[in-house]
């Protein structure tokens, strides 16, 4: 039964962390923004204190 809680925590997590990066303006167009969403999808809490997490790699 724990382990099943745990496993609901972190679903709901990726899940919000979905929906603040989207709703933040972070879409997949290439590997520099996959990267972006990565990190705002898991940092979500500092993209919701206004952290920018867009990256520019390449050259």
């Amino acid at each position: 039964m724990r382990r099943r809680g745990g496993s609901l925590v972190g679903l709901l997590y990726i899940i919000i962390g979905v929906v603040v990066a989207l709703s933040n303006g972070y879409g997949i167009t290439d590997f520099s923004s996959l990267i972006s969403f990565l990190l705002a999808m898991f940092l979500w809490p500092l993209v919701l204190l206004g952290i920018s997490l867009h990256l520019a790699l390449g050259a």
